[in-house]
Protein backbone atom coordinates (compact mmCIF):
# COMPACT_ATOMS: atom_id res chain seq x y z
CA UNK A 1 0.00 0.00 0.00
CA UNK A 2 1.21 3.49 -0.85
CA UNK A 3 2.76 5.54 1.93
CA UNK A 4 4.33 8.96 2.32
CA UNK A 5 8.09 8.93 1.90
CA UNK A 6 9.05 12.10 3.79
CA UNK A 7 8.25 15.69 4.66
CA UNK A 8 9.43 17.35 1.46
CA UNK A 9 8.76 21.01 2.22
CA UNK A 10 6.99 23.34 4.63
CA UNK A 11 5.26 26.66 3.93
CA UNK A 12 4.68 29.61 6.25
CA UNK A 13 2.65 32.78 5.99
CA UNK A 14 4.93 35.52 7.38
CA UNK A 15 4.44 39.23 7.94
CA UNK A 16 8.08 40.30 7.52
CA UNK A 17 10.01 38.70 4.66
CA UNK A 18 13.08 40.88 5.21
CA UNK A 19 13.51 39.75 8.82
CA UNK A 20 12.99 36.14 7.78
CA UNK A 21 15.65 36.38 5.09
CA UNK A 22 18.28 37.58 7.56
CA UNK A 23 17.15 35.05 10.18
CA UNK A 24 17.11 32.07 7.79
CA UNK A 25 20.52 32.79 6.24
CA UNK A 26 22.53 34.34 9.09
CA UNK A 27 21.16 32.30 12.01
CA UNK A 28 19.89 29.00 10.56
CA UNK A 29 22.37 28.76 7.70
CA UNK A 30 19.85 28.26 4.90
CA UNK A 31 20.15 29.76 1.42
CA UNK A 32 17.60 31.89 -0.44
CA UNK A 33 16.37 30.12 -3.56
CA UNK A 34 14.34 32.96 -5.00
CA UNK A 35 12.83 36.16 -3.63
CA UNK A 36 10.26 38.65 -4.86
CA UNK A 37 8.06 41.27 -3.22
CA UNK A 38 5.58 38.77 -1.76
CA UNK A 39 7.37 35.44 -1.44
CA UNK A 40 10.66 33.68 -0.79
CA UNK A 41 11.99 30.12 -0.98
CA UNK A 42 14.71 28.65 1.22
CA UNK A 43 17.13 25.87 0.39
CA UNK A 44 18.90 23.33 2.63
CA UNK A 45 20.31 20.94 0.01
CA UNK A 46 20.01 20.15 -3.71
CA UNK A 47 16.22 20.68 -3.69
CA UNK A 48 15.09 23.95 -5.25
CA UNK A 49 13.17 24.65 -2.06
CA UNK A 50 12.63 23.13 1.37
CA UNK A 51 10.69 26.05 2.88
CA UNK A 52 8.54 28.63 1.16
CA UNK A 53 7.38 31.88 2.74
CA UNK A 54 4.44 33.96 1.57
CA UNK A 55 3.63 37.50 2.69
CA UNK A 56 0.76 36.91 5.10
CA UNK A 57 -0.15 38.39 8.48
CA UNK A 58 -1.06 35.04 10.02
CA UNK A 59 2.59 34.28 10.90
CA UNK A 60 1.87 30.58 11.00
CA UNK A 61 2.08 27.38 8.99
CA UNK A 62 0.09 27.27 5.77
CA UNK A 63 1.21 23.97 4.21
CA UNK A 64 3.16 20.77 4.76
CA UNK A 65 4.35 19.07 1.57
CA UNK A 66 4.55 15.26 1.72
CA UNK A 67 6.74 13.57 -0.87
CA UNK A 68 6.20 10.31 -2.78
CA UNK A 69 8.91 8.52 -4.74
CA UNK A 70 6.76 7.88 -7.81
CA UNK A 71 3.61 9.09 -9.53
CA UNK A 72 2.10 5.61 -9.14
CA UNK A 73 2.48 5.72 -5.35
CA UNK A 74 1.06 9.23 -5.24
CA UNK A 75 -2.02 8.23 -7.26
CA UNK A 76 -2.59 5.07 -5.18
CA UNK A 77 -2.42 7.12 -2.00
CA UNK A 78 -4.78 9.80 -3.34
CA UNK A 79 -7.25 7.08 -4.37
CA UNK A 80 -7.18 5.71 -0.82
CA UNK A 81 -7.85 9.16 0.64
CA UNK A 82 -10.81 9.63 -1.67
CA UNK A 83 -12.17 6.23 -0.63
CA UNK A 84 -12.00 7.48 2.96
CA UNK A 85 -14.09 10.52 2.03
CA UNK A 86 -11.24 13.05 2.11
CA UNK A 87 -11.92 16.12 -0.03
CA UNK A 88 -8.89 16.65 -2.26
CA UNK A 89 -7.92 19.51 -4.53
CA UNK A 90 -5.72 19.02 -7.60
CA UNK A 91 -2.83 21.48 -7.54
CA UNK A 92 -2.78 23.62 -10.66
CA UNK A 93 0.19 23.76 -13.03
CA UNK A 94 0.96 27.25 -11.71
CA UNK A 95 0.80 26.01 -8.12
CA UNK A 96 3.11 23.08 -8.91
CA UNK A 97 5.57 25.40 -10.64
CA UNK A 98 5.74 27.59 -7.53
CA UNK A 99 6.38 24.49 -5.41
CA UNK A 100 8.97 23.08 -7.86
CA UNK A 101 7.06 19.79 -8.18
CA UNK A 102 5.63 17.79 -11.07
CA UNK A 103 2.21 16.92 -9.68
CA UNK A 104 0.30 17.39 -6.46
CA UNK A 105 -2.92 17.30 -4.48
CA UNK A 106 -3.98 18.91 -1.22
CA UNK A 107 -6.41 18.47 1.64
CA UNK A 108 -6.99 20.39 4.83
CA UNK A 109 -5.82 19.47 8.30
CA UNK A 110 -8.44 19.49 11.09
CA UNK A 111 -6.57 22.50 12.47
CA UNK A 112 -6.70 24.69 9.40
CA UNK A 113 -3.55 24.27 7.29
CA UNK A 114 -3.00 22.31 4.08
CA UNK A 115 -1.33 18.96 3.52
CA UNK A 116 0.07 18.79 -0.01
CA UNK A 117 0.99 15.42 -1.54
CA UNK A 118 3.44 15.43 -4.44
CA UNK A 119 6.08 13.69 -6.50
CA UNK A 120 8.85 14.97 -8.76
CA UNK A 121 10.75 17.57 -6.74
CA UNK A 122 12.88 20.13 -8.54
CA UNK A 123 16.67 19.84 -8.27
CA UNK A 124 18.89 22.92 -8.52
CA UNK A 125 21.50 23.24 -11.26
CA UNK A 126 24.98 21.98 -10.41
CA UNK A 127 26.36 25.52 -10.60
CA UNK A 128 23.75 26.50 -7.97
CA UNK A 129 24.66 23.80 -5.46
CA UNK A 130 23.66 24.57 -1.85
CA UNK A 131 26.05 26.81 0.05
CA UNK A 132 25.65 28.06 3.59
CA UNK A 133 27.53 31.12 4.75
CA UNK A 134 27.62 30.00 8.41
CA UNK A 135 27.46 26.19 8.73
CA UNK A 136 30.47 23.92 9.19
CA UNK A 137 28.57 20.96 7.78
CA UNK A 138 25.14 20.64 6.24
CA UNK A 139 21.57 19.68 7.07
CA UNK A 140 20.40 16.09 7.47
CA UNK A 141 17.77 15.79 4.73
CA UNK A 142 17.86 13.33 1.80
CA UNK A 143 15.20 10.64 2.01
CA UNK A 144 14.51 11.70 5.62
CA UNK A 145 13.04 15.00 4.44
CA UNK A 146 13.17 18.50 5.86
CA UNK A 147 12.96 17.62 9.55
CA UNK A 148 9.74 17.75 11.53
CA UNK A 149 6.82 19.97 12.44
CA UNK A 150 4.70 20.06 15.58
CA UNK A 151 1.30 21.63 14.92
CA UNK A 152 -1.00 21.94 17.91
CA UNK A 153 -4.49 20.49 17.96
CA UNK A 154 -7.15 22.97 18.95
CA UNK A 155 -8.70 22.55 22.39
CA UNK A 156 -11.00 19.51 22.23
CA UNK A 157 -9.60 18.48 18.84
CA UNK A 158 -6.74 16.28 20.00
CA UNK A 159 -8.32 12.87 19.42
CA UNK A 160 -9.61 13.87 15.97
CA UNK A 161 -6.18 15.15 14.96
CA UNK A 162 -4.38 11.98 16.08
CA UNK A 163 -6.97 9.86 14.27
CA UNK A 164 -6.53 11.92 11.09
CA UNK A 165 -2.76 11.56 11.13
CA UNK A 166 -2.76 7.87 12.01
CA UNK A 167 -5.78 6.40 10.23
CA UNK A 168 -6.37 8.81 7.34
CA UNK A 169 -2.91 10.03 6.35
CA UNK A 170 -1.34 6.74 7.53
CA UNK A 171 1.56 8.09 9.52
CA UNK A 172 3.18 5.45 11.72
CA UNK A 173 3.19 5.88 15.50
CA UNK A 174 6.70 6.39 16.88
CA UNK A 175 5.91 6.89 20.58
CA UNK A 176 4.10 9.06 23.11
CA UNK A 177 5.10 11.56 25.79
CA UNK A 178 2.73 12.22 28.67
CA UNK A 179 4.06 14.71 31.21
CA UNK A 180 2.57 16.91 33.89
CA UNK A 181 4.40 20.11 32.96
CA UNK A 182 2.65 22.15 35.65
CA UNK A 183 0.41 21.09 38.55
CA UNK A 184 -2.81 19.92 36.92
CA UNK A 185 -1.53 20.58 33.37
CA UNK A 186 -0.89 17.34 31.48
CA UNK A 187 0.66 17.42 28.02
CA UNK A 188 0.00 14.38 25.84
CA UNK A 189 2.07 14.38 22.66
CA UNK A 190 1.95 11.80 19.88
CA UNK A 191 4.89 11.37 17.49
CA UNK A 192 4.60 9.99 13.94
CA UNK A 193 7.11 8.85 11.32
CA UNK A 194 6.96 8.07 7.62
CA UNK A 195 8.32 5.00 5.85
CA UNK A 196 11.86 6.38 5.57
CA UNK A 197 12.13 6.41 9.35
CA UNK A 198 13.08 9.83 10.72
CA UNK A 199 11.95 9.44 14.34
CA UNK A 200 9.13 11.87 13.69
CA UNK A 201 8.22 14.02 10.73
CA UNK A 202 5.10 15.31 12.47
CA UNK A 203 3.90 15.32 16.05
CA UNK A 204 0.92 16.86 17.78
CA UNK A 205 -0.48 17.73 21.18
CA UNK A 206 -3.62 19.50 22.33
CA UNK A 207 -3.12 23.04 23.62
CA UNK A 208 -5.03 26.35 23.78
CA UNK A 209 -2.69 28.46 21.64
CA UNK A 210 -3.14 31.34 19.23
CA UNK A 211 -0.87 29.73 16.61
CA UNK A 212 -1.25 26.30 15.02
CA UNK A 213 2.50 25.68 14.69
CA UNK A 214 4.46 25.20 17.88
CA UNK A 215 7.80 24.58 16.14
CA UNK A 216 9.66 23.12 13.21
CA UNK A 217 12.93 21.20 13.54
CA UNK A 218 15.94 21.02 11.25
CA UNK A 219 18.82 18.62 11.94
CA UNK A 220 22.53 19.25 11.45
CA UNK A 221 25.29 16.88 10.37
CA UNK A 222 27.82 18.45 12.75
CA UNK A 223 27.07 18.83 16.47
CA UNK A 224 29.21 21.97 16.57
CA UNK A 225 26.69 23.70 14.28
CA UNK A 226 24.07 23.47 17.03
CA UNK A 227 26.30 25.26 19.51
CA UNK A 228 27.43 27.81 16.95
CA UNK A 229 23.81 28.58 15.99
CA UNK A 230 22.95 28.95 19.68
CA UNK A 231 25.72 31.55 20.02
CA UNK A 232 24.54 33.35 16.88
CA UNK A 233 20.97 33.46 18.17
CA UNK A 234 22.04 34.84 21.56
CA UNK A 235 24.27 37.46 19.94
CA UNK A 236 21.40 38.53 17.65
CA UNK A 237 19.00 38.93 20.59
CA UNK A 238 16.72 36.10 19.43
CA UNK A 239 14.64 34.80 22.37
CA UNK A 240 15.89 31.37 23.47
CA UNK A 241 12.83 29.37 24.50
CA UNK A 242 14.55 26.15 25.65
CA UNK A 243 18.26 26.03 26.41
CA UNK A 244 20.51 23.26 25.08
CA UNK A 245 19.22 19.84 26.08
CA UNK A 246 18.34 16.29 25.04
CA UNK A 247 15.08 14.45 24.29
CA UNK A 248 14.63 10.87 25.52
CA UNK A 249 12.46 9.62 22.66
CA UNK A 250 14.22 10.79 19.47
CA UNK A 251 17.58 11.33 21.30
CA UNK A 252 18.01 14.74 19.74
CA UNK A 253 20.46 17.24 21.20
CA UNK A 254 19.00 20.67 20.50
CA UNK A 255 17.84 24.09 21.55
CA UNK A 256 14.64 25.98 20.77
CA UNK A 257 14.31 29.66 19.92
CA UNK A 258 11.73 32.01 18.46
CA UNK A 259 11.35 32.79 14.76
CA UNK A 260 10.46 36.29 13.47
CA UNK A 261 6.84 35.03 13.21
CA UNK A 262 6.54 34.10 16.89
CA UNK A 263 6.42 30.32 16.55
CA UNK A 264 9.57 28.41 17.44
CA UNK A 265 12.32 26.45 15.74
CA UNK A 266 14.37 23.54 17.04
CA UNK A 267 17.99 23.24 15.90
CA UNK A 268 19.19 19.68 16.52
CA UNK A 269 21.80 16.98 16.09
CA UNK A 270 21.80 13.20 16.57
CA UNK A 271 18.17 12.19 16.03
CA UNK A 272 17.55 8.49 15.47
CA UNK A 273 16.17 6.72 12.40
CA UNK A 274 13.58 4.04 13.13
CA UNK A 275 14.07 0.47 11.93
CA UNK A 276 10.59 -1.06 11.80
CA UNK A 277 12.05 -4.53 12.37
CA UNK A 278 13.46 -3.47 15.72
CA UNK A 279 11.14 -0.78 17.08
CA UNK A 280 8.93 -0.78 20.15
CA UNK A 281 6.37 1.96 20.72
CA UNK A 282 6.85 3.40 24.20
CA UNK A 283 5.35 6.08 26.43
CA UNK A 284 7.78 8.54 27.98
CA UNK A 285 6.98 10.77 30.95
CA UNK A 286 9.36 13.64 30.34
CA UNK A 287 9.96 15.87 27.35
CA UNK A 288 13.68 16.16 28.08
CA UNK A 289 15.99 13.91 30.07
CA UNK A 290 18.47 16.72 30.65
CA UNK A 291 18.76 20.41 29.84
CA UNK A 292 16.16 22.30 27.81
CA UNK A 293 15.73 24.76 30.67
CA UNK A 294 12.74 26.93 29.85
CA UNK A 295 13.18 30.68 29.59
CA UNK A 296 10.17 32.83 30.31
CA UNK A 297 9.16 34.76 27.20
CA UNK A 298 6.11 37.03 27.39
CA UNK A 299 3.21 35.70 25.30
CA UNK A 300 -0.45 36.75 25.03
CA UNK A 301 -2.59 35.60 27.95
CA UNK A 302 -4.54 33.29 25.64
CA UNK A 303 -1.39 31.50 24.53
CA UNK A 304 0.56 28.76 26.27
CA UNK A 305 3.64 26.86 25.11
CA UNK A 306 3.78 23.59 27.04
CA UNK A 307 6.17 21.90 24.62
CA UNK A 308 8.55 24.68 23.71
Amino acid sequence: MAEISSLGYVGFGVSDLDRWQVFATDILGMQVGRRDATSMTLRMDEYCQRFFLEQNDIDDIIAAGWEFTSERELEEYVAELRDKGVELRVLSAEHCARRHIEKGYSCQDPNGFDHEFFFGHGVALLKDQFRSTVLKGGFVTGNLGVGHILPFANRGNGAETVDFYRNVLKFRISDYIRQEVQPGMMVEATFFHTKTGRHHSIATAEAPTAKVLNHFMVQLEDMDDVGLAYDRAVAAGIPIVLELGHHPNDRMFSFYAQTPSGFNFEFGWGGIVIDENDWEVKTFHQMSDWGHKRNLIPVPETEEHPLS
